[in-house]
């Protein structure tokens, strides 16, 4: 096992875990509210699988704890153990096994290397569960920010709306509102301290000294937590599938999040993630935290980012931040129920928001059919169906179209050995002089047949590899016939990710509907400039050899000329 702490970092680390305990702070209560097990289910979780996932995963800058996802599920199962059990008390035998087999599933995960293959998830599928999931953090949070117990389902919510809007409780509503208000315009003012923590704060005593009568969390134990491992043996028999069923939603879920969160740490800090690694440390640190009742959960990506940016750089951070919060707990969880839990539905209101892909809900009319079309059915079937069938639902519509557009490929003379995507870089034919010359300093990207979401992870590591020393790469595209919305947004961010190393991208022999797809997302021009694509390699060559005379200023100035066009676009547009 890699060393926890460096004294290096020790500063940077214990900033990062402070802050990221603030942050989280808030958001352990309100997903603890959610789920239905109490605003204390939600501060154990975060507070020892934040400990526990630091240590023992693969991701040394990351943040685990209860996610906006993940609670989704949460309060599935503890919904299902209520009906089936009677109450909350007598149904924890049914949560507690879900939680702690999940977690188990998990370590099985990373044991199997499984951790590989969550990559391959088509961005289409991605988008409409993330989209999914945040439109059911809001709608479950509307009844309590009117001052309200939420309904059980999304298809009540709406069958049954009026009741709330009809007995509108004003206190509790002005203060989700002012929640709301201050998550959004207090960074304006400072975001040195976050602005959830401040709308807790202030609208807690708002209504606290107003004397304002609107449902509050109520009291929530505080000193050590007790074991519940006892729960687990007064479970029906007759609930043991739907405790494996539950659990496999939630390991597979939380396994997607946290992987997802891994990667985001990886493109901030230039490092590299160890993905099985990782899994076996959300799993271990989901069963410690299912043995004393609290929630699943996952890499945190807001809290990870928050980490990252206040300094923080190894396993000690995410410590910290568990540490801060068994503190707190400790010393000030009686003060926890005075907060309203309208203030909470405010906050996850904003989560909701923000977990939202407005991106790809922004593309929806000018990427491929079928990706809008699989994006629409995960969304809808997130929201109105089952979590796990709408991944699996997406997975194998993706696959299926995949296969049907790969034949009409093959059908056109398209050789279906394409689907290898980079072979060996060994020059073509036509690739002369200008390469042989400047050798070194320009590399040509050979990609073979569609850019589509099985390869994308794949091109996004190989352009990652490349030396240090290129300032002009040469993506040829001749034979690439078609790239999907996964294969778009992979080029994105790689090209993203050249150009801030001053790396000039070229794209020779772009193909119509490859060519149609990166301009209606807008990559072409904002992205790349159009005077940096070529019909042939022969006219890209010729390009080369007229910039890069040395009179003309070589590499250098064609790495300020597309600063200036990019500078150009922003300037323009605003």
């Amino acid at each position: 096992m890699k060393k926890i702490f460096d004294l290096r970092h020790i500063k940077g680390d214990l900033f990062g875990g402070i802050t990221a305990g603030i942050v989280a702070l808030p958001l352990a209560l309100a997903f603890g509210v959610q789920s239905g097990m109490g605003a204390i289910a939600g501060l154990y979780g975060a507070m020892i699988l934040g400990m526990f996932a630091a240590v023992f995963g693969g991701t040394a800058t990351q943040v685990s704890g209860p996610t906006g996802p993940m609670t989704v599920i949460t309060a599935m199962v503890v919904a299902s153990a209520i009906e089936a059990s009677g109450s909350l008390q007598a149904g924890m035998g049914i949560i507690i096994a879900s939680f702690l087999l999940a977690g188990g599933f998990q370590i099985i995960f990373g044991i199997v290397k499984i951790g590989k293959y969550i990559k391959y998830i088509p961005y289409p599928v991605l988008s409409g569960f993330m989209t999914g999931i945040g439109v059911i953090i809001i709608l479950y949070q509307v009844y309590p920010f009117m001052g309200h117990s939420s309904a059980k389902s999304t298809v009540d919510i709406f069958l049954n709306i009026g009741k709330p809007l009809s007995a509108l409780d004003w206190s509790a509503f002005g203060l989700g509102g002012i929640t709301v208000a201050i998550i959004y315009l207090f960074p304006k003012i400072t975001k040195a301290v976050p602005s959830a923590l401040v709308a807790l704060v202030v609208a807690t005593l708002a209504a606290f000294f107003m004397k304002l009568d609107v449902p509050l969390i109520g009291d929530i134990p505080s000193g050590i937590p007790e074991l519940k491992i006892g729960e687990i043996l007064t479970i029906d028999p007759g609930m043991i599938w739907t405790i494996i069923k539950f659990a496999m939603m939630l390991a597979a879920l939380g396994a997607i999040d946290s992987l997802l969160t891994s990667v985001i740490a990886d493109n901030i800090t230039k490092t590299k993630h160890n993905s099985n690694r990782e899994l076996i440390g959300q799993g271990i640190g989901n069963m410690v935290a299912a043995l004393i009742g609290g929630l699943p959960g996952a890499g945190a990506t807001m809290r990870t980012v928050v980490n990252v940016n206040a300094g923080g750089k190894t396993r000690l951070s995410g410590l910290i931040h568990g540490l801060l919060l068994a503190a707190i707990l400790l010393g000030l969880g009686n003060y926890t129920s005075y907060i309203p839990l309208s203030v909470l539905a405010g906050i996850l209101i904003t989560v909701g928001i923000g977990i939202i892909d407005y991106k790809g809900l922004s593309h929806l009319g000018r990427v491929p059919r079928t990706d809008a079309v699989i994006m629409i059915i995960v969304l809808l079937i997130t929201v109105f169906g089952n979590l796990l069938n709408a991944v699996g639902m997406g997975i194998v519509l993706a696959c299926v179209l995949f296969m049907k557009q790969s034949s009409d490929l093959a059908e056109i003379g398209t050789s279906l050995k394409a689907l290898a995507g980079f072979k060996d870089e060994q020059p073509w034919d036509d690739e002369g002089s200008v390469y042989k010359e400047f050798k070194g300093k320009i590399y040509i990207k050979h990609l073979y047949g569609p850019l589509f979401f099985g390869f994308a992870s794949r091109f996004q590591e190989m352009i990652k590899e490349l030396d240090d020393d290129v300032r002009v790469l040469i993506i040829r595209m001749d034979k690439v016939p078609h790239i999907d919305q996964s294969g778009v947004y992979a080029m994105e961010e790689a090209v993203t990710d050249l150009q801030n190393k001053d790396v000039v991208v070229l794209l020779a022999g772009l193909k119509p509907q490859p060519l149609d797809m990166l301009k209606s997302i807008d990559i072409i021009p904002a992205l790349i400039p159009e005077m940096h694509l070529f019909m042939t390699f022969e006219d890209c060559e010729l390009w080369l050899k007229q910039n890069l005379i040395q009179e003309n200023g070589g590499f250098d100035r064609i790495v300020k000329e597309l600063h200036e066009v990019k500078k150009a676009k922003v300037a323009y547009r605003m």
